[in-house]
């Protein structure tokens, strides 16, 4: 290999280390590895920009506005108040998968598991059932949807376009959808009748606030009137007598680490950790108060609601303080508590730097949760309904979606200009605010997007792709066109889940393509092995953002999601394997 092959394989490898460490956002990653192939020279300037010039990216922050309109304008209402009916747990797990499958074909997952993510835990509350039972079928039922049409997820555009750079015709809006309707039922009847077996039974998990959501960290402080003053935290037994446990005890600006000797005076504040029942018990009897609460002024009336809010993921919020997010002065609200799972927090709540899946508890005006609730940013975890909505508006929305989707299925418009067309029109009906589509953008998958395009430009140019194939028919041998169908699945199968569906993607297609063409038979069943393949995670809780956004809130293990997702992937893998030849015959290349 040429040494432009070979630094390739080095960015590309420092690049699969970084996302799977979640230690640098991910369009911070692709952008270090742009930046990297144009200072090696291995792709030109313009080159790297051509990813943002993309139809792939356009189309997608294109549909991103769609999807936000549909959720916004209170399209989804009447399915989720009817859904709210059901009482058995299997019998929502069930519906949950059958609503929101169709659904995801058009509307973005994320958007989607946020939005039935509250009606399925207030469900799991009324029934005593535990959350793992529910979140994670649903969270994979949302992929499932997504495979089934080229607009459905973002790989699938990406596969589409990338294909079209190797000479290929574009896919149809449908094309995907036979066969990803086919794996969507099987897997939705895996998941009832053997899935269910597998998933936890019991879990500690984040439940909403009528239910004691896990140990949250807060702040009390101690005033004139409480009974703990003149006491050491020994002497007052909190652990014993309340089930709440001191972490720490701030004096002015001094921390003390090991409170249990220090005897507590006015004006201390505690932190400490507990279910927040039992840390407001111990507050009234104590006679302490909300430290945050405390240095908030309440100048009006106002009826204010305690909510918990959950930093969604690929949350702008990541990484800073909650002074910093906004959420205080945008929402008039003050944080009470936070809970992070896995970990004990022994910082301020002024000084924890927020992450994904963190629950805050936040006091805030009653009639300020429903810009809480449309903020993209956060998932309201909190069992209140949304306010009214105008049912025109969601006419609107969907009648607004149902043209893009005909205008593109029908090739009257290209799917860009659709789309484009349609979130203007959205737009102009105001199914979502002006500042709505901006704030509402998920801008790291869009970065993200424009960023990886031109690492695939990398590996055709440096000759990486033809050494990949050369050894891959090596192992493939003799065995034809099914065998290297199956390496090519599994290969990007095992990529997605270390780094995500776009760059698995981005690093698939034309090495697929090129295998395909050293067999001299026809590259699109490779290419949709690809796309399905990335687009259907399930053996991770990292390798899909639906996934992450339901281990933190059911409360799962990463063994979770390798025990049931591993026999769906490998499920899916046979079917492709039988199907997609079906549908896409491996026709001799003609020259």
């Amino acid at each position: 290999m040429s040494w432009q092959a070979w630094a390739t394989v080095a960015v590309i490898v420092a690049a699969m280390g970084l996302f799977a460490s979640e230690k640098v956002r991910i369009d911070l990653v692709a952008l270090m590895a742009l930046a990297a192939l144009v200072i090696l020279g291995v792709v030109s300037p313009a080159e790297a920009l051509s990813g943002f010039s993309n139809e792939a990216t356009v189309t997608v922050a294109a549909m991103f506005a769609l999807s936000m309109g549909i959720e916004r304008s209170g399209a989804l209402e009447p399915l989720s108040r009817l859904l709210m009916k059901i009482r058995r747990p299997w019998l929502l797990t069930l519906a949950l998968m059958l609503a929101i499958a169709p659904l995801g074909a058009f509307i973005k997952n994320i958007a989607l598991v946020a939005t039935f993510l509250p009606l399925a835990l207030k469900v799991c509350q009324r029934t005593g059932t535990s959350p793992g039972r529910v979140l994670m079928p649903m969270a994979f039922a949302a992929q499932m949807g997504g495979v089934c049409t080229l607009i459905g997820t973002s790989s699938n555009l990406l596969a589409d376009t990338l294909a079209q750079k190797h000479g290929m015709p574009p896919f149809g809006v449908f094309e995907f959808t036979e066969l990803g309707a086919i794996l969507a039922v099987v897997g939705i009847v895996y998941l009832m009748l053997v899935g269910r077996w597998l998933l936890p039974r019991h879990i500690h998990t984040d439940m909403p606030v009528q239910a004691e959501i896990g140990k949250y960290v807060t702040e009390l402080e101690v005033t004139e009137n409480s009974s703990l003053l003149g006491k050491s935290i020994a002497d007052a037994g909190l652990g014993e007598r309340y089930g709440v446990y001191p972490l720490e005890l701030l004096r002015g600006d001094r921390r003390t680490w090991s409170p249990r000797s220090q005897k507590i005076t006015r004006g201390d504040v505690l932190l400490v950790r507990g279910d927040w029942e039992k840390i407001e018990d111990f507050r009234r009897q104590a006679g302490l108060r909300n430290a945050p609460e405390g240095h908030y002024a309440h100048t009006d009336d106002r009826q204010r609601v305690l909510a918990e809010i959950m930093v969604a993921p690929a949350s702008p919020l990541e990484g800073r303080r909650f002074g910093e997010t906004g959420i205080g002065w945008r929402y008039d609200a003050v944080a009470l508590a936070i809970h992070r799972r896995g970990q004990v927090l022994r910082e301020k709540l002024s000084d924890v730097a927020l992450a994904v899946g963190d629950v805050l508890l936040v006091l805030v005006p009653e009639e300020a949760m429903t810009n809480l609730r449309n903020d993209e940013s956060l998932i309201v975890l909190s069992e209140r309904e949304n306010a009214h909505r105008t049912p025109r508006k969601a006419l609107y929305a969907v009648a607004i979606m149902a043209g893009v989707i005909v205008a593109s299925g029908l090739r009257w418009l290209p799917i860009p200009i659709a789309a484009i067309c349609g979130a203007t029109a959205m737009a102009l009906a105001g199914c979502f605010g002006r500042k709505d589509v901006y704030e509402g953008m998920d801008w790291k998958i869009v970065i993200l997007l424009g960023a990886i395009l031109p690492l695939g430009v990398a590996i055709e140019k440096s000759g990486l792709s033809t050494a990949v194939v050369h050894a891959g028919m090596a192992v493939v041998g003799s065995h034809g066109p099914l065998a290297a169908l199956f390496m090519v699945y599994l290969l990007t199968a095992l990529l997605t889940e270390l780094m995500g569906h776009n760059p698995s993607v981005v690093l698939m297609v034309g090495i697929a393509a090129s295998v395909a063409h050293a067999m001299h038979v026809d590259p699109r069943p490779f290419v949709v092995a690809v796309a399905f393949a990335a687009a259907t995670s399930f053996a991770t809780p990292v390798g899909y953002p639906t996934n992450t956004m339901v281990y933190y809130a059911g409360g799962y293990r990463f063994t979770d999601f390798m025990r049931v997702g591993i026999p769906l992937i490998l499920l899916f893998c046979a079917l492709s394997m039988w199907l997609i030849p079906h549908f896409w015959p491996f026709q001799p290349l003609t020259r």
